[in-house]
């Protein structure tokens, strides 16, 4: 892989090539991503999704959309760093146009989306998509799909679903939200398909990226960038592009510490337990009396917070520094956090955040309801536009299809499209709005 090629201003449907000397300074191709992105309403829907507790009534725990924004920020700054090295190192792009904030510019538009593509109610909307067809009323659907299309849905990734509504056609509006090539290539963290399942420990194939529906333009965007065939086989695996480790990175440092951060304001992690895990992290940065002037809790864990994601921001950049040359060969195959010296502390607070967050009464309690809302949209949904699709639609499902999105009504001839399609749009739901239409379907609330 090459840096040129890799930072690519392509969108989908040019015919000349943009050169980055040609760029107008005052808003460049890969800010324009960014602005898509924010415009978008994908994004707006995550201004209610879970990120941590659903359905919170505090106005301190973080949604999907805050924390895609600060990702976004922490991403920005480690690209600008690591692009200060890479611009040193490659002069090239220099004279090509290339500056150190590009780099940071596109992996804030790729950490600005990189949650866009996730179903309501945290990661356990995911899970519940997979459930409704692995033992749901889904599941009589398997004996009609391919292996790879079963597995897209049995293993629902909001990841794929993300490249979905990035790149596809919507609306006679070609391309997505048309971005440049290379922000797309920092968004796709698994370049791959979803099976075979995890078949290494390639941080690759932890997850997979895209659907079957969308393997034409995926490789239209891996062959641009010039992204490296990761097996020889039959299956679609490719090398991440270089700055989706910058994308992860700054994913992990965001959920690692400022979900540990919501648990505190939520008590569910006492004070004292949570400040000693935070100081492992800021020990050698911390000034001792800035820090016992705060007199109360949230101001001293946000002074702790801030020192943190410092610390693990020039940590990761580090990591990536020293092992630039593995990530471009596509031979580096861990996450930058992995290899950090915080390794350990990272890891202590993951741990506590799993027993005493993710796996609390509150959040297990509303996460429950979330399996039972998104499995009764799903059936009545798809049950609506197949009956339609069969001709053999009730009034009930002629009523239901007007629920729908106009750019959701269009239904295909292959079953696997109007099935995704449908889970597209359960995805896109905010968790108020999922709950509100399955009160109005099951009849429990007419206002």
């Amino acid at each position: 892989m090459n840096w040129e090629q890799l930072l690519s201003l392509k969108r989908y449907g040019d015919t000349q090539k943009r050169l980055r000397i040609e760029q107008d300074e005052t808003r460049l191709g890969f800010e324009v991503d960014y602005d898509r992105i924010i415009f978008s309403d994908s994004f707006r829907s995550l201004q209610d999704k879970t990120q941590v507790v659903p359905l919170s009534k505090t106005d301190f725990v973080h949604t999907r959309l805050t924390h895609s924004l600060e990702v976004s920020v922490v991403a920005r700054s480690l690209g600008r760093i690591v692009g200060k090295h890479i611009i040193a190192k490659y002069p090239n792009l220099k004279k090509k146009g290339y500056q150190a904030n590009d780099f940071g510019a596109i992996a804030a538009a790729a950490a600005l989306s990189h949650d866009i593509g996730n179903p309501p109610f945290g990661h356990s909307g995911e899970k519940a998509i997979g459930e409704y067809f692995i033992s749901g009323n889904g599941a009589k659907f398997k004996d009609q799909l391919t292996k790879k299309q079963w597995q897209d849905l049995i293993d629902f990734e909001g990841n794929a679903n993300g490249f979905k509504i990035l790149t596809e056609t919507k609306n006679g509006i070609k391309g997505g939200l048309r971005l440049s090539y290379a922000t797309l290539g920092a968004f796709l963290k698994y370049p791959k398909e979803s099976l075979p399942k995890k078949p290494s420990k390639n941080v690759v194939d932890k997850k997979y990226g895209l659907f079957q529906n969308n393997i034409s333009f995926f490789k239209e965007v891996v062959h641009e960038l010039g992204l490296n065939k990761l097996r020889n086989d039959e299956h679609l695996a490719y090398t991440r592009h270089p700055l989706a480790f910058l994308v992860e990175a700054a994913d992990d440092i965001c959920y690692t510490i400022i979900d540990f951060e919501d648990g505190i304001n939520l008590d569910l992690v006492s004070e004292d337990y949570a400040l000693e895990y935070l100081i492992n992290l800021v020990r050698n940065s911390i000034n001792t009396k800035k820090y016992h002037s705060l007199q109360n809790t949230k101001d001293r864990i946000s002074y702790l917070r801030a020192l943190a994601i410092g610390n693990l921001i020039q940590e990761a950049a580090k990591v990536y520094i020293e092992n630039e040359e593995d990530i471009l060969q596509g031979e580096y195959k861990n996450s930058l956090l992995e290899k950090c010296k915080y390794e350990a502390q990272i890891n202590d607070i993951i741990k506590i955040s799993i027993e005493k967050i993710y796996k609390s009464k509150d959040v297990v309690e509303k996460e429950i309801a979330g399996y039972k809302i998104i499995a009764d949209l799903l059936d009545v949904f798809i049950s609506a536009i197949n009956n339609t699709y069969n001709l053999s639609a009730s009034n009930y499902d002629k009523l239901i299809l007007l629920l729908l999105p106009e750019k959701f009504r269009e239904i295909s001839d292959d079953l696997y499209t109007r099935i995704l399609n449908t889970c597209d749009f359960i995805a896109g739901l905010s968790d108020g709005y999922a709950i509100l239409i399955h009160k109005k379907i099951k009849g429990i609330d007419l206002q």
